[in-house]
């Protein structure tokens, strides 16, 4: 069994996310925390595998609850983010956190759901592993990627899908160009704008000319 700690200073919603984690097969709830050092020090008796953690907690941000966690000797507990911060920099602390996933709120019960299940195949890979070779951990590593990535066409990272929808997500309504998008993500024009036509194609964003007083339209981009 897969033992869970809920972190989130919301009472309605920690208990929605508890009973995801109690009816989802393997897993099963060691306790709930709302707030940051509740979540320490519960992550320190109940010795969880898994934490679903909050980002807007009452004393501590959930990514300096991560970086402590990962500077706690014995700590291995993996962590997935479940937030409404959609700001490009909590999205980079969670990521060299070494946080398994991130949820942006509000979603879907299924998603949460598929999250977990994710997980648990990411846990059964790590089980079955031994005397461990580097073909063993090619494909530890490569299973993981290919689940992250299991709807994403070729070229297309589910990382860098992520960096781009979360500087979408911080934009005002006007949205951004490919280029600002590009300085905002560190990434290339080019691949920006593979990403960004990608959202579209998807539906996940929507692409809006904007004319201005001479030459061609600039392409903006935006969430929908």
């Amino acid at each position: 069994m897969i033992r869970t700690l809920v972190v989130d200073d919301d009472f309605m919603v920690a208990r929605l996310h508890s009973s995801v984690v109690a009816a989802q097969p393997g897993f099963v709830m060691v306790g709930v925390a709302s707030t940051g050092k509740d979540a320490l020090e519960a992550v320190a008796v109940t010795k969880p595998d898994l934490v679903l953690l909050d980002v807007y907690l009452p004393d501590l941000n959930g990514t300096e609850v991560l970086r402590q966690l990962r500077e706690t000797s014995g700590s291995a507990v993996d962590v997935i983010i479940i937030s409404a911060a959609k700001d490009l920099d909590t999205l980079r602390q969670a990521l060299h956190g070494g946080a398994f996933q991130y949820l942006v709120k509000p979603f879907e019960v299924e998603s949460l759901r598929s999250r977990l299940a994710e997980y648990a195949a990411h846990r059964a890979d790590l089980a079955d592993l031994t005397d461990v070779r580097q073909d063993d951990v090619d494909r530890v590593f490569r299973a993981q990627a290919a689940r992250a990535s299991a709807s994403l066409p070729k070229g297309i990272s589910a990382e860098t899908t992520e960096l781009v929808t979360a500087a979408l997500q911080a934009a005002d309504e006007d949205g951004l160009s490919a280029t600002e998008c590009g300085e905002i993500t560190g990434l290339s024009r080019s691949s920006t704008r593979r990403y960004l036509e990608h959202l579209v194609s998807t539906g996940s964003a929507e692409m809006r000319p904007r004319y201005g007083a001479a030459g061609r339209p600039e392409r903006r981009y935006r969430l929908r």
